[in-house]
């Protein structure tokens, strides 16, 4: 649809959409009135079912877990331990509150959004008339039960992995976190402090920069609403864009009220740094760098002139580096640091990508993956019945995503992209990222182990066996017996291939507490096991009721052998005609 030229034709436009607005209106607030109680109901109680029905177990498991690690001293556990109490009856308060909160504007808003997605071009005038009744209903029951799904996978599977890792971590340095009582006076001085100068100064400033913000953005709504630019270029924002205008000083408030309220921790941290330091007066020079950090950041978000004019001490010992220097790098000119440069949307605009969106692409992969692991033998049928069961297999849980994401950031090294190559020949850099949190807890990490896999300038052959560690690095005895890829003579280069494997398999295993992981590598383990009952269905038919054709130790060793796995890390994840053409050949090389 290509927006109106014009001011005549933008506004004729807009009086003709009028009504046809406000009766997709009216009956999104209906549907939205009628099932917004069922959907709080149902997202209420069995949120707080499983909140009230795993309390007594994740106290008492906190606390063991509390007890038993070793990354913390002795009068830090008996602090946390006393504590914890506390702690949990916020978190059977919240929990409540936010599930309530949640049921109810997921049950109101949904219904409103499908019934405006509904029009959509595409679609013929009885479908349109159809999905706008129907559009929002029994989609939005539905997902309200995958609300709750997902939350007991995460109140469940997830603190599991939390725990774990608790329990199983050591120290860092070798030096377990105790608290030092003798900086605690300091500390609750410093952050007292904090709270006083940060609290005034900043609300000043946010004050004083908030006129620019309210004339700034309706200057930058109303552009948009004659252009048809922005919000409003589809049709399904036009009404929430058009009510950000007239709520937009609301907005203008509540960012100021936001920057008084973020004051009050932004200057109590200080109390943090004094305690970390183990220096008072990098505390004050905290308090000092704070209101110039604040400063620079509003400048940023509202587009203002860059840098503060306000002083910046050091108030740290040791300069944090930055995520692209390192000894790492210094093999490749590509990774050195470079400054990020302020973006313009028109010119190098942002990927339109969520969260779920890369969960969902990478699971995909995984399901490609898997199929082809599966004939090959290098996945078995007991991997999958473990991952189904309680007791859990790393082999497809962590070592087959994190393979996948090693195809991906192999796939961008040898393309020569700065970026990570989707496989939708989707690029996502530094700079044209989403504005996530999903996006800074898990890409730079991967950015990072991109330039050092650049840097490290592996062969085809370290390729397969840093696959082979990907893959089977929690079962030595596979590992060892596997015939995938031999290993560098170099030791140091073997260690090299280990602590990459490593990182892989601690991001995948980040990845994977994520809410909604859970649920799609569940799914993940039964569209695998259906394709191995299919498989194992067609080769007895095709064998006249004969057992099913076993495969031969010679065939197994030919199949893994180091040619195959070349053929899969160089596989077209984008063409899933020649995958099923790829894997019927194999079966009947094999049979």
């Amino acid at each position: 649809m290509e927006p109106p030229k014009g001011f005549l034709a933008t506004l004729w436009n807009f009086i003709c959409f009028l009504p046809y607005f406000i009766g997709l209106l009216l009956l999104g607030t209906i549907k939205g009135i009628i099932f917004c109680p069922l959907i709080c109901l149902i997202m209420t109680i069995g949120n707080s079912s499983i909140i009230l029905g795993l309390l007594p177990f994740h106290g008492c498991w906190t606390c063991y877990s509390i007890v038993r690690t070793n990354q913390l001293g002795p009068f830090l556990k008996l602090i946390i331990c006393v504590c914890l109490p506390v702690v949990l009856i916020l978190w059977v308060v919240v929990g409540i509150v936010g599930s309530i909160i949640g049921g109810i504007l997921y049950g109101f808003l949904s219904p409103i959004f499908a019934t405006f997605d509904a029009v959509r071009e595409g679609k013929t005038k009885t479908n349109v008339l159809v999905h706008c009744f129907y559009d929002g209903t029994w989609s939005t029951i539905k997902g309200s039960f995958t609300v709750v799904r997902d939350f007991k996978d995460v109140c469940f599977h997830s603190y599991f992995s939390f725990m774990e890792d608790l329990q199983k971590k050591g120290p860092p340095n070798e030096e377990c976190y105790e608290i030092r009582f003798l900086h605690l006076p300091p500390a609750l001085t410093a952050a007292v402090l904090g709270f006083i100068v940060d609290f005034p100064v900043i609300s000043l400033i946010a004050l004083c920069k908030s006129p620019y913000m309210l004339v700034k953005g309706w200057h930058r709504l109303f552009h948009d609403l004659i252009g048809r630019e922005g919000p409003f270029l589809e049709t399904i924002c036009v009404p929430f864009a058009g009510l950000a205008i007239l709520l937009w000083p609301l907005a203008v408030v509540g960012a100021v009220l936001g920057s008084m309220l973020s004051s009050i921790f932004l200057g109590a941290y200080a109390g943090v740094v004094v305690y970390q330091e183990s220096s008072f007066w990098f505390g004050l020079s905290y308090i000092v760098a704070s209101l110039s950090i604040y400063d620079e950041y509003s400048n940023d978000v509202l587009d203002m002139p860059e840098g503060s004019c306000l002083p910046r001490p050091q108030y740290r010992r040791k300069k944090k580096e930055s995520i692209f220097s390192g000894s790492s790098f210094s093999e490749s000119d590509s990774s050195k640091p470079h400054p990020l440069a302020r973006m313009d949307s028109r010119t190098n605009p942002r990927i339109d990508l969520k969260p779920l969106e890369l969960l969902e692409g990478l699971f995909k992969e995984c399901h490609c993956y898997g199929e082809e692991m599966l004939s090959e033998g290098l996945i078995t049928p007991k991997d999958l019945e473990d991952a189904k069961s309680r007791k859990g297999s790393r082999v497809v849980s962590i070592g087959l995503p994190a393979y996948c994401l090693l195809q991906v950031l192999l796939r961008s090294v040898n393309a020569n992209k700065s970026g990570i190559l989707l496989g939708d020949n989707t690029e996502i850099t530094a700079t044209n990222r989403p504005k996530d949190k999903f996006f800074d807890w898990f890409l730079t990490p991967i950015l990072i182990l991109k330039e050092q896999i650049k840097a490290k300038n592996l062969s085809k052959v370290e390729e397969d066996y840093l696959g082979k560690l990907v893959l089977l690095c929690d079962d030595p005895a596979r590992l060892k017996a596997s015939n995938i890829g031999s290993p560098p003579e170099s030791e140091r280069k073997r260690a090299e291939l280990d602590a990459v494997a490593r990182r892989l398999q601690g991001i995948t295993k980040s990845m994977s507490r994520y809410p909604t992981s859970r649920r799609h590598f569940e799914n993940l383990v039964n569209a695998l096991s259906e394709d191995l009952e299919k498989r194992n269905g067609s080769s007895s038919r095709s064998s006249n009721g004969d057992h099913p054709v076993q495969r031969s130790k010679s065939a197994l060793v030919r199949i893994i052998s180091n040619k195959s796995l070349k053929r899969n890390t160089s596989y077209s994840m984008s063409d899933p005609e020649s995958q099923s053409v790829t894997v019927i050949d194999r079966d009947i090389e094999i049979s």
